[in-house]
């Protein structure tokens, strides 16, 4: 017979899971988990199972073991998850690449029926067609605003209606009529909110940062770096190359202009005998070499 622990007991064995977690992972995925059922986080959970541990609990019992944790251990990094633990919020502890524990989470949304009273996640639009509901029905649509024709002994809905905005409250008119339509425009699941890797804390879409995003961000910054170095003539490791490459054009220029030499600004010379001399700049201003 199983021994039903305390509600004292229960906390501290709770305090004592959290800390082994907060020592063994680095990272962890801060979760929404408004309207998922236990079914659905028990699939979750198995879903995971290998790499990742999900937990569940009160919002002050995870701060209050966070903070105590962090300062039996040093580690104030973990401090940085205190202020993520707002509203009905789990956590996700995994070794395995963020990016791919955050899509197999994603697998396990399911669909909802619009209940009365509810805050639409998304815009519902009802599609044109035949509904399949008899003439009777058509107080449904008119209260809604719904255009409608009787085709066949069914209501058919004309055009596409925006039955709910996002964000505002599902009333009962539209509850009802979804319901008669067989219609679950929701699906809920565990949302990835925030990311917390070894202290820092970061959006989720950073995760979908490519290798190719990255070089291109790089790429941009330099380039940013070496314009204001050049503008400012302040020399950058960024910079240095543009400078040189300019201070060489102003002594090739000068050479080609008098009757001072050197090996490379010979070819430069025998090429302009043939080609005649153009216009050319020194120290960014034109000249001519006649």
């Amino acid at each position: 017979m199983a021994v039903k622990l305390s509600k004292a007991q229960k906390k501290i064995n709770y305090d004592k899971k959290l800390c082994r977690l907060l020592e063994e992972y680095s990272q962890v995925l801060v979760v929404a988990a408004d309207n998922v059922g236990s079914n659905q986080l028990q699939g979750i959970r198995k879903g995971l199972r290998g790499e990742s541990i999900v937990l569940m609990g009160k919002n002050t019992m995870m701060k209050r073991t966070i903070k105590l944790h962090a300062e039996n251990t040093g580690n104030k990094g973990v401090l940085n998850l205190v202020s993520l633990l707002v509203g009905n919020v789990g956590l996700i502890f995994t070794k395995g690449d963020l990016k791919e524990v955050r899509e197999e989470v994603a697998k396990y949304k399911v669909g909802a029926p619009a209940r009365v009273g509810l805050i639409a996640p998304i815009d519902v639009v009802v599609p044109p067609g035949n509904t399949g509901l008899d003439p009777s029905q058509t107080s449904f649509f008119q209260v809604l605003n719904i255009p409608t024709k009787i085709n066949k002994g069914t209501v058919e809905i004309i055009t596409p209606v925006e039955l709910i905005k996002k964000g505002d409250k599902v009333g009962s008119s539209e509850a009802a009529l979804l319901s008669k339509l067989g219609i679950r425009p929701f699906s809920y699941g565990l949302l990835v909110q925030s990311v917390y890797d070894d202290g820092s804390v970061f959006s989720p879409e950073v995760l979908d940062l490519t290798e190719e995003d990255l070089v291109q961000k790089f790429a941009s910054g330099l380039s940013v770096v070496a314009a204001m170095s050049m503008a400012l003539s302040f020399p950058t490791l960024a910079g240095a190359p543009h400078m040189f490459i300019n201070a060489y054009k102003n002594v090739l220029s000068l050479a080609v202009a008098t009757e001072y030499t050197y090996p490379q600004a010979e070819k430069v010379k025998e090429y302009l005998k043939v080609r005649g001399p153009p216009s050319l700049l020194l120290f960014g201003r034109p000249i001519l070499t006649c």
